[in-house]
This record gives structure tokens, C-alpha cells and sequence, in this order.
């Protein structure tokens, strides 16, 4: 019995000599202790708890090399790796992990509309609901800040930039003639429906280096991944109407829409102002289509669009006696497709090809232009997430533009023109999170133009803070090259690339349907074309001298919440600009440019009449024009643009809507400029008219009817 009791005591003896004790303490990043926190060696069932001050300490039989792991909710895990016997007075320090719901996001420079962003200020397309926008998303975006209302033009002005220097992307493929082809002084609308795409970021300054081409802003739409039911939707309007329907099986769907407008009927009742005549009023046939198929680790989309649109006018002069006949016939043809495929490890490889072709035959008096665009995108990005604090996207990209034009008068030889470029561009860009409160957006672009003989590099950098559970503070800076437009290339390919600086400071503050944006920038423009006559034309001569900036203040409020059934945003924005380009004798800002614009947009829904009712008001001041009869350049200025529209929709039915809007209902007389003659009268002055609007007003009628299989959805969040 004692030698039992001698072997037990032994073996006690060396299992306690055996025991390994491991200890250390737990804390964050600030040194505050972890109470809580599960340490343990991996793959046993050694371990415990940190207590109040962050400390912990077990025992184990393990031997040799172990992973001491540390996890914590909210902090990322900590592993140590070492031998058992020197696991002892550790110092952990936790990170906190990233929150993609919570966390800092970068937004300076971007609105986003959709409803997987927690940055969005917009909800999925409801930026079309907009008074008087009447379906026309670009229309919609012109009441955010950072945008000018040019009434006659209709295009997207951003910051003190032309209309050219905005680009536009469908699930990121170029397209490369966004806006109907128009005449002079009669605005354009975008060529694509709302329906048909589920988010859309507006960048105003500082976007990504994965989009070039564009000296001020892009607007990135993307085209639905997943329909949630089949569905038709049918308009009859007082324009015209239109048809579309979304079918799906299996892992497939299709959606497609088709509308015919002509101004005809209406133009016979509510005729144009006194400075124009319509001989054909615009008339379009238009049609969308997106398929899509969605595999187990893949999704495939090709979109195509059409637009055949004609129009004949007949518009006053003042260097004519009689009004100048215009006329235009437009076929426009796009293709775009797209590949995405999720690799192993969190790789993702997205690949691209979009195609389009524009032609346009134009009479300007007995003179005819046909013009020919034909351009191509091919595209190929790669996107790494190595862990939530550090995801790279790199990629390469084509573009292929061959354009050409012949000018044709009465007994005399066709005059042609046109160019050819070949442009490569590569870019790379790291999206680093340092933690929740701070991250930082890092990239790099890269383009040669074959037409230039030119090379560019961009380097892109954003920067956010987070101050508080609702406020953040952004930063961005990003270098921005753009091809000089058609109008210059077609008849001088011996151009350099203009180039613009952006620098942005942002505020944002979301609080539950409360938003709040505040936005500084300032750019520097450098290398902008100069041509010394009129108009450009092929015996002009080009420069790359001209420059210019523009500075601001863009400010951004919304709320959805406050009031019951009641949604509007406000925005205003302050802009300082001028630059010395095209014919500009000295620096000046541009026509284009307002000092100061505001919008008012409300939507409210009363209940018992079933029925929404918006207003928006827009508010630009005076835009510059040239005085000839005075010796300062562009130093006057149009009394300010007002437009006050009004929409009302009725639900008749859950699927049945009849909708009512007007344009500048309370008929404000605005004027988008002067023309002056080209040579003064007998007494030495110079005549002038002034360029209207086609008309003062605008009334639209239609109705909406959807049929789909839960018998509840509607067209009223697209209206």
C-alpha cells in the first residue's frame, strides 16, 4: 500500500511540474482593458477569460510551439505564436474591426442613390420623382448641388466644367453620346429610362481613378442584377408612350422598354414662342433591353439601346431677315456587356465591351452635315479583398473613336474632316481602412492617346474621418486629363490633353432620414484649347494655352422623417470661376456658370386621397453674355432664372396611376442669353435679340398602368 501511495504521489508530483501557466493582459489601441475578451490555444481546450482589468491566466499540458488566439466582438482577432514556456506576461493589443454598416465610408465628391450604400443621400432612382424632371433622370440630377440649370441646353454642368467634360458609364462601360441630339437653344434630354437601373452615383469632383476622360464630373449608372418579379408596365401620354416588360426563368431575366414621343399634337394646341416654328416637331422611337443570367459564381449582363429621332424647325436670327431653317435626323445605336466572376480567396474579375454608333444628317439652310461616330470601350478590372481593412482593384482599358464629318453647300465641294484615336489607359487603386474612424482611398491613373502622341498620370487620393457616430469629415485630391472635344480634333489632331486639379473638404451627417452635406473645392484648369476665330472651323489656329479654376461652396440638405408622408431636400451652391479658353480675348467666367444656384424639391403623400403631389423650384442667378457695344468682355449679366413645376400623381388603383405635371407653372419670362449682329447698324450699335426658351410653360398628362404578379406594384416611385 505505500509503494502505491509513493507511485501516485510520483506521478501527481510530475503532472504539476508538467503544467505550463500562461498569462497576459488584453487592451485596445487606446491601452483601455478588455473585459471579456476568449483567450485560448487553438485547437485545445485551454483557455479563459480576461476579467475586469483586462488580465487572463491558464494552465495547460501543451508543449512546444502554440497559436495563443484572442477574439473580442467588435475587435479583429489577435493570434501569438510561440512556445509554451515563454507565453507568459503578454501585452495584447486589439484593432477594432472594421464595421461596413457603421463604419467611415469616403463620399467627397460622389451622391450615391441606391439602397446597398449607407452614404446614399438618394434612394434608388427616386431622383426622377422630381417636379418637372418629367422621367428625365439628368433633368432630376440638375437640383443637387454643384450643378447649373442652362435651360437651353439641358446637359449636366458641374462646377464651373462645360457639358463635355462630364462622362457617362452603364455598368462601368463609356457611353459615348448620353443626350439626344438637339438644334441650338432647344434643350436635350439623357437617351436612357429609369427603370432599367438600380443605382446611380453622381460624382461632382475627386471620383476614382478607374474612370479618366473627364475634367469635372461622371455619372456611373448601374443596370439591375436581380428583377424581383415579372412585371409590365404601360404610359400613354400626352407626348406619346410607351411599353415595357420584365420576364424571368431560372437564373435569367429579361427587361426591355420601348416609347414613341412626338410634340405634334401638343406643339397644335400650346404653340412655341414667337422665335421659332416648328415645321416637324421632335418625334423619337426609342427601345432598351437588358438580359442578364446569374450563375453560381458569376453574372452576365448585356444591355442594348436604340434612338431614331428626327425634328425640322425654323428659328429666328438676327442676322437674317427671315427665320433659319434647321433640320436633323439622329440614329443612335449602343451595345454593352459585362462579366463578373468571384474567384477563390475573395478575387473578383469583371470584364467589359460596350459599342456605339452615331449619325446625324443636318440642313442648315441649304447646307447639309453628315456626321458619322463610330467608338468602341473595352475594359478589364481585377478586384483583390485581402481582409475588411484592405481591398486593390487594378485594371486596363481600351477605347477606339473614329469619327467623320462632310460639309456640303449648293455649287461647291464637299468639305471632309474627322480624326482616329486609339486610347490605352491602366489604373490601380487601394481602398485602405485603418479603422473605423479613418480610412483612405489611394490610386493611380495611367492613358496614351494615339491621336496625341500623348502620355498622362493621375494620381487619385481621398481621405476620411469619422468625428462621431453620425458626422464624418472627407478629403480628396485627384489630377484629371481629357482628349480636346470633336469640335477641335476633327480639324487639328496636333492638340496636348487639358488637364484639371481637383481639391475637395467635405462635411456629412446622417441621422435617420436626416442628411446634411457641406462640400469646399477649388480646380485648377491647365491646357485648355484657344482658337482665334469665331467659331472653330479648319483654317483656325489651336493652342493648349488657355487655363482657368473654379472655386465653391456646394450645400446639401434632405429630411424624411420630421413630417409624416412628407420628403424634400434643399440645396444650394456658391460658385467662383473663369477661365481663358476657346476665343476668351482675357479671363472671364463663362455663360454657362451662375454665381449662385438653389433648388427646393418636396414630395408629400396624402393618404386620403391617395394621391403625391411635388413641387421643385429651381433658382440660378444671372449668367454672363457678351455686350458688343461695350468694351468689357462677357461682363453683363441675364436677369436670374426661376422655375417653379408641379406634379400630382393619383393612384386610381394600387396598380393604376394618373399623373399631371407642369413646367414653370407660374410662368416665369427667363432668358438663356443674347445674340447680337455680326456687324453694327447705321448708327453704330449693335442689335441684339434675346434667346427664350421654346416655351414658357410645359404640360405634361399620362397615365400608368403596371401588371405584375403580386398586383401591387406601381410606377409612382418612377414618376
Amino acid at each position: 500500500m505505500k509503494t502505491v501511495q509513493i507511485i501516485l504521489l510520483f506521478l501527481l508530483t510530475t503532472l504539476v511540474n508538467a503544467q505550463q501557466r500562461i498569462s497576459g493582459s488584453v487592451t485596445d489601441t487606446k491601452n483601455n482593458p478588455i473585459a471579456g475578451a476568449n483567450v485560448y490555444l487553438e485547437g485545445t481546450y485551454d483557455g479563459a477569460s480576461t476579467d475586469i482589468n483586462g488580465a487572463f491566466q491558464f494552465e495547460t499540458m501543451e508543449t512546444g510551439t502554440q497559436n495563443l488566439i484572442v477574439s473580442m466582438m467588435s475587435y479583429d482577432v489577435a493570434m501569438q505564436s510561440g512556445d509554451v514556456s515563454y507565453l507568459k506576461d503578454l501585452r495584447i493589443v486589439l484593432k477594432e474591426a472594421i464595421n461596413q454598416l457603421n463604419g467611415v465610408t469616403l463620399t467627397a465628391g460622389s451622391f450615391t442613390a441606391g439602397d446597398n450604400s449607407k452614404a446614399s443621400v438618394l434612394k434608388p432612382l427616386d431622383i426622377v420623382t422630381t417636379a418637372g424632371a418629367a422621367g428625365d433622370f439628368v433633368a432630376a440630377l440638375q437640383t443637387l448641388p454643384g450643378t447649373a440649370a442652362v435651360n437651353e441646353d439641358g446637359r449636366l454642368f458641374v462646377r464651373g466644367g462645360s457639358a463635355e467634360e462630364t462622362q457617362v458609364f452603364i455598368d462601368g462601360q463609356r457611353v459615348f453620346q448620353p443626350f439626344n441630339a438637339t438644334a441650338n437653344n432647344v434643350p436635350t434630354r439623357g437617351r436612357f429610362s429609369p427603370f432599367l437601373f438600380k443605382g446611380i452615383t453622381f460624382s461632382t469632383g475627386g471620383y476614382s481613378a478607374e474612370y479618366g476622360q473627364g475634367l469635372s464630373s461622371v455619372l456611373l449608372l448601374n443596370t439591375t442584377d436581380i428583377p424581383d418579379q415579372e412585371k409590365t408596365d404601360i404610359s400613354i401620354m400626352s407626348v406619346g408612350g410607351g411599353v415595357g416588360h420584365t420576364e424571368i426563368w431560372g437564373n435569367s431575366s429579361l427587361s426591355f422598354n420601348t416609347s414613341y414621343i412626338n410634340l405634334a399634337p401638343y406643339e397644335s394646341l400650346i404653340p412655341s414662342n414667337q422665335g421659332i416654328q416648328w415645321n416637324r416637331p421632335f418625334e423619337s422611337i426609342s427601345g432598351e433591353a437588358v438580359f442578364r443570367n446569374r450563375g453560381e459564381k458569376s453574372m452576365f449582363k448585356l444591355y442594348s439601346g436604340f434612338n431614331h429621332s428626327v425634328l425640322d424647325i425654323d428659328q429666328e436670327d438676327i442676322n437674317f431677315d427671315d427665320f433659319v431653317r434647321f433640320r436633323l435626323k439622329n440614329n443612335n445605336l449602343y451595345f454593352n456587356s459585362t462579366y463578373k466572376h468571384f474567384l477563390e480567396d475573395d478575387w473578383t474579375i469583371t470584364s467589359g465591351a460596350s459599342l456605339s454608333i452615331d449619325t446625324n444628317d443636318i440642313g442648315i439652310l441649304e447646307n447639309t452635315i453628315a456626321t458619322n461616330e463610330t467608338a468602341s470601350h473595352l475594359k478589364v478590372k481585377v478586384n483583390k479583398n485581402f481582409s475588411n481593412r484592405f481591398q486593390l482593384q487594378f485594371g486596363t482599358e481600351y477605347f477606339m473613336t473614329d469619327y467623320t464629318d462632310t460639309f456640303s453647300a449648293p455649287n461647291s465641294d464637299g468639305l471632309d474632316s474627322g480624326f482616329n484615336d486609339n486610347l490605352f489607359g491602366a489604373y490601380a487603386e487601394a481602398d485602405v481602412f485603418f479603422s473605423n474612424s479613418f480610412a483612405m482611398k489611394l490610386g493611380v491613373r495611367a492613358e496614351h492617346s494615339s491621336i496625341l502622341n500623348a502620355t498622362s498620370v493621375a494620381p487619385r487620393l481621398s481621405l476620411a474621418y469619422k468625428s462621431g457616430e453620425k458626422g464624418q469629415f472627407s478629403l480628396a485630391y485627384g489630377d484629371f486629363y481629357q482628349n480636346p472635344v470633336t469640335e477641335y480634333l476633327k480639324f487639328q489632331p496636333n492638340l496636348e490633353t487639358e488637364k484639371t486639379a481637383h481639391y475637395i473638404f467635405n462635411y456629412q451627417y446622417l441621422d435617420n432620414g436626416k442628411t446634411f452635406r457641406a462640400e469646399a473645392y477649388y480646380k485648377d484648369y491647365d491646357g485648355l484649347v484657344k482658337f482665334n476665330t469665331v467659331m472653330p472651323q479648319f483654317n483656325s489656329e489651336y493652342t493648349n494655352g488657355g487655363d482657368g479654376y473654379a472655386a465653391g461652396l456646394d450645400v446639401f440638405w434632405r429630411d424624411n422623417k420630421s413630417i409624416k408622408n412628407l420628403d424634400y431636400w434643399i440645396s444650394y451652391s456658391y460658385l467662383d470661376t473663369q477661365r481663358n479658353y476657346r476665343n476668351f480675348r482675357e479671363s472671364a467666367t463663362p455663360n454657362f456658370a451662375p454665381k449662385n444656384s438653389a433648388s427646393i424639391v418636396g414630395k408629400y403623400f396624402i393618404t386620403d386621397l391617395r394621391s403625391q403631389v411635388g413641387l421643385s423650384y429651381n433658382y440660378g442667378s444671372g449668367r454672363p453674355y457678351d455686350n458688343p457695344n461695350t468694351d468689357a468682355f462677357l461682363a453683363e449679366r441675364t436677369k436670374s432664372f426661376n422655375n417653379l413645376s408641379l406634379n400630382w400623381a393619383y393612384l386610381i388603383s394600387p396598380q393604376k396611376i394618373l399623373y399631371l405635371s407642369v413646367n414653370n407653372a407660374l410662368g416665369f419670362n427667363n432668358v438663356n442669353g443674347y445674340q447680337y449682329a455680326d456687324a453694327p447698324n447705321m448708327n453704330g450699335t449693335f442689335d441684339r435679340r434675346a434667346i427664350l426658351p421654346t416655351a414658357d410653360t410645359f404640360f405634361f398628362v399620362g397615365f400608368f398602368w403596371t401588371i405584375s404578379q403580386d398586383k401591387k406594384s406601381n410606377q409612382l416611385n418612377n414618376l
